[in-house]
């Protein structure tokens, strides 16, 4: 598959390359700087040293900042200490941030460049199939808090980002799979294209050596930057749908990652999510049978969770009311009325949503 360059529009334009063999050409996104740093995963530092090797050939002063696993790094602490590093390696405004890892580790490093001086370059290297599509691309940065996921945060765009498709060889079928939540998801509200292809043939759309997980990555980045473009800080509200359509399946997903505390893959979770969402719609009636059943058969086809354990309702429920899209005592949910036809749904009744709970949790 050749490159594939697509433009993002934002309080800076950019470009979002997929393709493979990338990862050369990060010192041509660097111009201006002196110093680097490379915020990543702890298991990648093998990358990380490659970079730093390339890097130190072009003469830029590397620094690595090797993070904690998964959501362990989008901490308070951890965003200090990478603070720390960058005053301690004398970095200015002219230098760079650049994110290598998954979905935390690029949330993580886009709130440090954020933050650091009020803003300085950032450069984002998703290795995830998640982070391609869905957190490295787009602008939103953050931490979690007690109080929730993603709460503390700044809508902050990189300056490039490169998806390269061989990062995505080493990841087990798990990290695939979880990816997958977020590209079927588009494929739900946005692009019904991505479901037929999935459908066709799912050893294919989760082959990392193949030609179908590219296009599928395609796909969902141009409706992610499409979004993105015209709605950056998801500022629109009432019954028309900007950015806050990529929240479909996020507000009970986000629930479930609370209650599990963050030990669930985020894709997992918001296969879930859909599913709940799913049934919300059937429920209400919003949704035909024939389109709610195909997110239990489309997910669980690609091995990720549709339902969630019972007996932990209130706690799901009150987690909720702190999700992002909530308004004051109103929980906010984008639904489905087809596929294709997301909509906002304000404050549904609570035996309702009670109702879909029950429903997927006796799925179990």
């Amino acid at each position: 598959m050749p490159d594939q360059v697509i433009r993002v529009t934002a309080e800076r334009d950019y470009e979002v390359v997929i393709g493979r063999g990338l990862m050369g050409r990060l010192p041509s996104l660097l111009t201006g700087a002196t110093r680097v740093a490379i915020i990543h995963a702890p298991t990648l530092t093998v990358q990380a040293q490659g970079l730093l090797t390339t890097l130190s050939d072009h003469n830029f002063e590397v620094t690595l900042i090797a993070l904690p696993d998964a959501e362990a790094a989008k901490t308070a602490a951890v965003l200090e200490s990478c603070w720390t590093t960058l005053g301690a390696q004398g970095f200015t405004r002219n230098d760079v941030v650049v994110g290598l890892g998954g979905g935390a580790t690029t949330d993580l490093a886009g709130f440090v460049a954020a933050t650091w001086l009020r803003g300085v370059t950032l450069i984002q290297i998703p290795t995830t199939l998640l982070a391609m599509v869905d957190a490295g691309v787009g602008g939103k940065t953050g931490i979690n808090t007690g109080a929730g996921k993603n709460l503390v945060g700044a809508f902050y765009s990189p300056s490039g980002v490169l998806c390269d498709l061989d990062n995505l060889t080493s990841l087990n079928h798990e990290d695939l799979a979880a990816g997958m939540a977020e590209v079927v998801k588009v494929g739900f509200t946005s692009d019904p294209e991505i479901l037929r292809i999935v459908q066709s043939d799912v050893g294919a759309a989760v082959d990392p050596h193949g030609s179908v997980i590219g296009e599928l990555v395609r796909r969902a980045v141009q409706v992610k930057a499409d979004v993105v473009s015209l709605d950056f800080k998801e500022s629109r509200n009432g019954d028309v749908l900007g950015r806050e359509v990529l929240n479909y399946g996020h507000t009970f997903g986000h629930a479930v990652e609370r209650e599990e505390n963050y030990s669930w893959r985020h894709g997992a979770a918001i296969s879930v999510g859909m599913c709940f969402v799913a049934e919300l719609a059937r429920q209400s009636g919003r949704l035909s049978d024939e389109d709610a059943d195909l997110h239990f058969s489309i997910l669980e086809s690609l091995g990720l969770p549709t339902s969630y354990a019972a007996g932990h309702w209130e706690d799901l429920f009150e987690a909720m009311h702190m999700d992002k899209k909530a308004r004051g005592s109103v929980i906010r949910f984008v639904v489905l009325e087809g596929i294709g036809r997301p909509v906002a749904w304000d404050g549904p009744e609570p035996a309702l949503l009670a109702a879909a709970y029950d429903t997927i949790s006796r799925n179990q």
